[in-house]
């Protein structure tokens, strides 16, 4: 302990900069992004101390903790504008179907039938109605790897 300390009273930007190393290193291994502004932040003391701005341990976690809040607020409000909660996951495909059009491949016979959408064939289920081959319906919902279909709602 005495070594951080003498580390630090020498030159704390380096016990900054590793700090933020270090939390930048276990955001990057586990992807939470909330360990990137607080590294960030890290950063900014470390500089701050580098060009001379000593003031002392107190000081400069107060520093410290008031930029990872400002900073963890502004990229709160800045990633749910660009990623919402509510727009669907790029990993389930299925999902990502509803609402598009697909062409119907295979004969609907008892409600069963096969349709071609988003570059590739699916089995699908229709309540109600025909669709012969060519026609086109939309996904209504998707249960699996089958897609229920209607005609008509834009189709």
């Amino acid at each position: 302990m005495q070594t951080i300390a003498d580390i630090y009273a020498a030159q704390p930007y380096w016990i900054w900069l590793a700090v933020g190393v270090i939390l930048l290193a276990i955001e990057a291994a586990f992807t939470t992004e909330w360990l990137l502004w607080p590294a960030v932040a890290a950063g900014v003391v470390a500089v701050l101390t580098a060009v001379g701005l000593d003031f002392g341990p107190g000081f400069e976690l107060a520093v410290f903790s008031l930029i990872t809040v400002v900073l963890t607020l502004v990229a709160r409000r800045f990633v749910q504008r660009v990623n919402p909660a509510a727009a669907p996951d790029v990993n389930d495909r299925e999902s990502r179907l509803v609402g598009q059009q697909a062409r119907v491949v295979q004969p609907f016979e008892n409600g069963r039938g096969r349709v071609f959408v988003s570059g590739a064939e699916w089995q699908a289920e229709m309540a109600a109605g025909d669709a012969p081959v060519g026609d086109y319906v939309t996904v209504t919902a998707a249960e699996g790897s089958v897609l229920k279909v209607a005609t008509g709602a834009g189709a």
